[in-house]
């Protein structure tokens, strides 16, 4: 009963086709490429559902926030945590990468990529605050549905249902009824999706290791060993720390629970992908509310980015050494605050993170080498993306603990 109830966890199953896929991708090579179709449709089915479960997912939340005295706390307390754990988290990664020194004596032309992909100045480039800020509101919300323009659909979302909360009377019932009714659907079909995971993410796999092997990560051994040492300690001590002293739920209790979603985290490298399997289990397994839950972790899978902003600091890093530059003060707080911020907005779906470029740019750090890990992002997204979804899943318990009335809601 128990072999049969192992075998059927979905969880178990995509582990299974991760390592079945990176099996048959080497032994494939580039042939390998015929089973990347299974990971596209995968990707297109999450994609096809992500915009329409954030909507309904941040307006019913902000609903339910919005008719309480803590709306305004738990808003600011999330956006807070976000930008703290963020800018720790690149801090962390800066002190890794001085005291193992990655790119140390690496010898970069020997293994040049450069064809793989052109990187310019301008794929760097990042608004300046005020342009972010004003480039955040929609002037046609239509327009960033049908654009996936995530940041824009937030600020109308949480707009929107904080505003039903102040219509009088009874007159909002009917559409929190309806926006209810279409989270259960949506729930729904994310499940009928998930049934096909392992399929898609062997083809993923596949497709990735045919495509790129296993020798080009020697080149950057060294910076993969810190960068998934960063992770461990974030998401194993850091985030389950924070979990024990600031909500009611233990450490252990944390590190347990999370399993299933960070399995789907690292299979999909995509936290939007993540982001029902992460709700289940908050709201399930950990307990908590439901309101807190729809707010908190939608917007998490959007802004919340500690394991770019640790990868963004390795990197900055790596680039420096191999290139013996030696980074001043002002350089470590162009790095620390372009990571940060940089972090802020990037697409919870996998695909190569040019936000790198900005923050080598901000500490003067030539791009030359890039293209090389731009080849090995897919293995850098689907660690990074388990340390996001763990942050985000943090942020809620610590949240709702910070307002325990909303338990209630």
């Amino acid at each position: 009963m128990n072999n049969k109830h192992w075998i059927g966890n979905i969880g178990v199953q995509v582990v299974i086709a991760m390592f079945l896929g990176a099996a048959v991708g080497w032994w494939f090579g580039e042939d390998a490429s015929m089973f990347a179709p299974l990971g596209t449709i995968f990707i297109h089915l999450i994609k096809m559902l992500v915009i329409p479960l954030v909507l309904v997912a941040i307006i019913s939340g902000a609903a339910s926030l919005g008719d309480t005295p803590s709306a305004g706390k738990i808003g600011l307390g999330t956006f807070g945590f976000f930008i703290v754990t963020s800018g720790i988290a690149v801090t962390l990664a800066l002190v890794l990468g001085n005291l193992f020194q990655p790119g140390k004596g690496v010898d970069f032309t020997a293994h040049s990529m450069t064809d793989l992909m052109e990187v310019t100045k301008e794929q760097g480039d990042l608004p300046g605050v005020m342009d972010t800020f004003i480039g955040m509101i929609p002037t046609n919300v239509f327009e960033s549905l049908t654009g996936g323009n995530i940041l824009q659909i937030l600020v109308f979302s949480i707009f929107f249902g904080i505003a039903l909360t102040k219509v009088k009377g009874d007159g909002a019932k009917p559409i929190l009824g309806a926006l209810n009714a279409i989270t259960e659907a949506m729930v729904w079909m994310i499940n009928c999706v998930m049934l096909v995971a392992p399929i898609g993410v062997f083809g993923l796999m596949a497709d990735s290791v045919g495509t790129f092997g296993f020798d080009a990560l020697e080149v950057v051994f060294k910076l993969f060993i810190v960068f998934v040492g960063a992770i461990l300690i974030y998401a194993f001590i850091f985030f389950p720390l924070m979990v024990q002293l600031f909500s009611k739920v233990s450490a252990a209790r944390f590190i347990s629970a999370m399993k299933k979603p960070q399995v789907m985290a690292l299979s999909t490298a995509s936290s939007m992908a993540t982001l029902p399997v992460n709700m289940e289990t908050c709201e399930q397994e950990l307990k908590v509310s439901k309101a807190t839950a729809s707010f908190v972790l939608p917007l998490g899978a959007t802004i919340n980015m500690s394991g770019n902003a640790i990868y963004y600091g390795l990197v900055a890093m790596f680039f420096a050494q191999m290139y013996n530059i030696d980074l001043s003060l002002a350089a470590y707080a162009a790095i620390i605050f372009t990571s940060t911020l940089g972090a802020i907005g990037q697409a919870g779906v996998p695909g190569p993170s040019f936000l790198v470029v900005a923050v080598l740019l901000a500490a003067k750090i030539p791009i030359d080498g890039l293209p090389l890990l731009f080849a090995l992002d897919r293995i850098f997204d689907m660690i990074r993306t388990s340390l996001n979804i763990t942050g985000d899943a943090a942020c809620a318990l610590v949240m709702d603990n910070f307002c325990p009335e909303e338990a209630k809601s």
